[in-house]
């Protein structure tokens, strides 16, 4: 019995995910990972440390450096009724193997008419904030929740981390699991023990409640969203907070009652607004809750340029002063940084 799989405690989440491999390869023989230095090295963010040691080379696989290769070969292994939880090293390093996941493990279980399932995991650490440039700091979540066939999450603490990633080895679908990576060194209690059955793969979560301002997020900026409700309620604003966590399908239930409740809507992600996750959010809240909008949906968001050196990612980024810009421009308060009320 892995008597580690029930215990209670507080871990960072980069070791929650850790912990969610190693109950995953324990209760499946089936269950492999692979990628560039998850192996020996433990993976350059150390998610993978100790799996190789305790599981085996065969079972924690280091690859060649070819991102279209490494997702290839797990196509196959998922063909042949493994369960492979392939590691991309950085999120602009999955362009590569885009093809791969676009045009075949998207479309293998809709092509075989259900006959061939494709319980593919791909993780991917995402988002800035590490102080690394291009190819090592973007956002390329909605690529991937555009295209139909793919399950898109991304946790947001550790206790999510962990849950998560045993959810999605466990589905029968292919699950792109994005990784904050700017959160892997922060920590939480993390039940080990929760039964996965009970809880469908990424159900929207209301994190912090509130009654004036919908404020929808999802993996890095959660946290700093919760910030944001802090700093508003000192100011008299009741922000409510949600946690999308799966991006495709997005769990619009919740969202769609909480707007229908504050009758306000700001969105924030770290990647481009132009053809964003926020553009689909705001267009289908707007359809959803059109008469209850008290004002359009804002949005904020990094800009519409390439990754920018690390020097100048606070900029790019959205931070707590910019969010509140949003829920002023909402709430239809002048300030210091837009200057002007209302949308």
């Amino acid at each position: 019995m892995d008597t580690q799989t029930t215990a209670t405690g507080t871990l960072t989440l980069g070791k929650a995910i850790n912990r969610g491999l190693h109950h995953a390869l324990a209760a499946d023989d089936k269950v492999l990972v692979m990628g560039e230095d998850v192996g020996t090295l433990g993976g350059v963010f150390r998610v993978t440390d100790g799996l190789q040691q305790e599981f085996g080379p065969e079972r924690v696989i280091d690859s060649p450096l070819a991102e279209s290769g490494i997702v290839g070969t797990a196509v196959g292994l998922a063909y042949r009724g493994f369960r492979p939880v392939v590691e991309i090293q950085f999120d602009g390093f999955v362009y590569p193997a885009f093809d791969q996941i676009v045009s075949q493990v998207a479309k293998l279980r809709y092509r075989t008419r259900g006959r061939v399932s494709m319980p593919l995991t791909i993780r991917i650490p995402f988002g800035g904030g590490i102080g690394s440039p291009e190819h090592h700091s973007e956002s390329p979540e909605a690529y991937f929740a555009h295209t139909a066939g793919l399950r898109v999450v991304s946790p947001s603490n550790p206790q999510d981390a962990h849950v998560m990633i045993r959810q999605a080895i466990a589905c029968d679908d292919p699950v792109i699991y994005f990784e904050p990576k700017r959160r892997y060194h922060e920590k939480g209690e993390v039940d080990e023990g929760v039964d996965l059955a009970e809880l469908p793969l990424g159900a929207a979560n209301v994190v912090v409640p509130g009654t004036d301002v919908t404020l929808v997020t999802y993996g890095p900026l959660v946290k700093t969203a919760v910030d944001v409700a802090a700093a508003a309620g000192d100011e008299g604003i009741s922000v409510e907070v949600i946690d999308l966590r799966s991006l495709s399908p997005i769990d619009f239930a919740p969202v769609e009652a909480s707007v229908r409740k504050t009758g306000r809507v700001v969105i924030t992600h770290e990647a481009g607004q132009f053809g964003g996750l926020g553009a689909e959010i705001a267009a289908s809240l707007t359809e959803r809750c059109f008469y209850h909008l008290e004002q359009p949906p804002v949005r904020v968001t990094g800009f519409d340029i390439p990754y920018p050196p690390s020097k100048l990612e606070e900029h790019h980024l959205p931070d707590l002063d910019r969010i509140l810009d949003g829920i002023d421009r909402v709430m239809e308060r002048p300030n210091s940084l837009s200057g002007g009320a209302g949308c």
